[in-house]
């Protein structure tokens, strides 16, 4: 059976039709990433209205003081949330080249209704204009400036969590990195949805799993080559730039991870998972097959894409939901 065939059919027929429009090999098949950013508007700006709650208040902060001004959060916050409510810091995908926090607006808007809690959708400046480590720099700049502004947005500074899909996944690893290193913020838990964390490029997942028009091997090389400049293929890279190559994973939050089993990203999810678990973090993992890379976002109405959001959302509330209200008085904000 070919690796196409093994694909969730539901995923499969979606696929192809996506790829009707956009060329056989969709836009990991264009190079230019200009051009692919705005290929990428321009699919995002066919997707029906609407599909965004209205009952959702969003702001927009300047929250990475010394850094570009384009680098800020968007707060979404439901209507009647409470306060202290829980945070979720949301980390968008797009390869560390594309994307933004509007375009990823309906996402973290149904996370913020469903799970029940303010998100933070971090904006950072994107490769190769701004290499390694501009990204993680603003990421870890605003999950500090959620924590030192918990009182006035309403959120508790002991349940913030971490989300990250794709590249987003990346620099949420790297930003659980950096705190644990750093001496805060304090995260209560991590969720790594198919994260893209190894540059090498060298796994078996990522030598077949791959040429699907989601998101192929050629098109991740030359996202890290864009984001690492003259140190990629070196030994240079350091752990905050592609998290699977730090040492020492102890010390980071209870972690979710998921990947599809013909996603390229599989094999570096599941060995950073494993490596969590030998170095005694909390991980709950999971494999799906018949999942590619970004399939539930293609195929959302996919039995499969459902059962995925059911167990992210699960792990979500746990987290978050489950947990008492930290310690702290209400204006107590961390000052690191």
């Amino acid at each position: 059976m070919s690796t196409r065939d093994r694909m969730d059919p539901q995923v499969r027929a979606r696929l192809e039709q996506y790829l009707d429009i956009v060329g056989p090999q969709g836009l990991s098949g264009i190079e230019d990433i200009p051009q692919r950013r705005r290929k990428q508007a321009e699919l995002a700006a066919l997707r029906p209205s609407g599909t965004a709650p209205t009952d959702i208040e969003v702001n927009d902060y300047s929250a990475c003081p010394g850094t570009d001004p384009r680098a800020r959060v968007r707060v979404y916050r439901p209507s009647g949330a409470g306060a202290p409510s829980p945070c979720l810091y949301y980390i968008h995908g797009g390869g560390l080249v594309a994307g933004s926090a509007e375009s990823d607006d309906a996402k973290a808007s149904w996370l913020a209704q469903t799970v029940g809690c303010v998100v933070v959708s971090a904006e950072y400046r994107l490769a190769p204009e701004n290499p390694y480590p501009a990204a993680v720099d603003d990421c870890f700049a605003g999950l500090r400036w959620v924590a030192g502004n918990a009182y006035e947005l309403g959120i508790d500074p002991d349940r913030i969590a971490l989300h990250g899909s794709s590249a987003g996944g990346c620099l949420a690893a790297a930003t659980a990195l950096l705190a644990r290193d750093r001496g805060g913020p304090a995260i209560a838990h991590l969720m790594l949805i198919s994260p893209m964390l190894d540059d090498r490029c060298l796994t078996a997942s990522q030598q077949s799993n791959t040429g699907f028009g989601a998101w192929s091997r050629e098109a991740n090389m030359q996202a890290w080559q864009a984001y690492l400049g003259k140190d990629f293929g070196t030994d240079r890279v350091p752990a905050y730039a592609a998290p699977a190559r730090v040492d020492d994973l102890d010390g980071l939050p209870p972690t979710y991870v998921d990947v599809g089993d013909l996603d390229l990203f599989r094999d570096e999810a599941v060995d950073f998972a494993h490596r969590m678990m030998c170095a005694g973090v909390p991980v709950e993992l999971h494999v799906y097959p018949g999942g590619i890379h970004g399939g539930e976002t293609l195929a959302p109405e996919a039995e499969l894409s459902a059962r995925v959001r059911s167990y992210r959302l699960g792990a979500l509330q746990r987290a978050l939901l489950a947990q008492p209200f930290g310690r702290s008085s209400p204006s107590a904000r961390w000052s690191g």
